[in-house]
């Protein structure tokens, strides 16, 4: 994100309650994006959604219905359209650790350009980069090109959402890489130089701006990789694998997660993050038509279909 567009994505914070945290997602980002009446997307994270929000009963449908945060999409100020969403901060540094509800953090590993971070959750979300590092790379072939990659990372946070069978551009994964590959490059080269100072993976050739890359397959690489993955996600594997409990050097007994084969391991996870996007896109959606009202729920579908109906022509 340029510079010179900041001070201009940061202008409608002027005229909003202050927020402990700000970014901006989505289309924006797109370098190649020219359409001046696309909307501005942005995530505010705040201390007390309930003293931000002017109506508390938005925010309690967020918190019991949907998965913590509430989108006000067609806020129009200065002749352009917004849609924010609110999350309380508590919630948004629980969902990148834990992959609770897998949806901002899904949101958190793609490109976003942060305008307000006052609890340095920059520095927090390398965490979830890490962890999505290694979900992707469990689910890659042992060759792959860094497009190949960063579509896989990002394609995490869609597996199971409801609204890619009807409602999502299905080529929406490859264009977010293909538009924002410099992005992604920034991100998540160096988790992935980090991974190959570990041995779990080596560059083996450039073509143009981006690297191909070879990984170990070999159990101790999948442990390793696993061993990244957040605390929910690694627990309720093991309730589906099996774990041993061994003592360790000090006597004390430990957990250890039972990986079987690369295969069993790659199609567990993947199952427990699909699972939980399902819900989370089901709950959101619900939560979504019950605050912001039939008339712009209906809007605001129509208008994803829309894309959708013209990607499948």
């Amino acid at each position: 994100m340029e510079t010179e567009k900041k001070p201009e994505l940061a202008a409608l914070l002027k005229v909003l309650p202050p927020v402990e945290f700000c970014c901006v997602y989505g289309s924006a980002l797109h370098p190649n994006n020219c359409d001046e009446s696309s909307m501005v997307d942005y995530i505010l994270g705040v201390a007390d959604p309930l003293q931000w929000h002017t109506e508390a009963s938005m925010t309690d449908v967020a918190d019991e219905i949907g998965v913590g945060v509430h989108f006000n999409p067609f806020v129009s100020w200065k002749d352009k359209m917004f849609k924010y969403g609110v999350v309380r901060m508590d919630d948004l540094i629980r969902d990148i650790f834990n992959w609770e509800r897998f949806y901002l953090s899904g949101r958190l590993q793609k490109p976003v350009c942060v305008l307000v971070d006052n609890l340095d959750i920059g520095n927090i979300n390398s965490v979830n980069l890490r962890a999505a590092t290694s979900a992707a790379l469990l689910l890659s072939p042992s060759k792959f090109s860094e497009e190949n990659l960063y579509a896989r990372i990002c394609s995490l946070s869609y597996m199971g959402d409801l609204r890619m069978l009807f409602a999502e551009d299905k080529n929406k994964v490859n264009k977010i890489v293909q538009g924002q590959f410099a992005l992604f490059q920034s991100m998540y080269k160096p988790i992935l130089e980090e991974f190959a100072a570990k041995n779990l993976l080596r560059f083996t050739s450039s073509a143009g701006n981006q690297a191909h890359v070879s990984q170990d397959c070999g159990l101790s690489a999948v442990s390793s990789l696993v061993s990244h993955l957040p605390p929910a996600i690694r627990s309720e594997m093991a309730l589906k694998l099996g774990n041993r409990t061994p003592l360790s050097n000090s006597g004390q007994v430990t957990r250890e997660l039972v990986i079987g084969s690369r295969e069993a391991a790659a199609e567990c996870m993947r199952k427990i993050v699909r699972h939980r996007v399902m819900v989370s896109s089901a709950r959101q959606a619900v939560s979504g038509f019950l605050t912001v009202g039939a008339v712009h729920g209906v809007r605001y579908l129509a208008n994803k279909m829309h894309k959708a109906w013209k990607s499948w022509k």
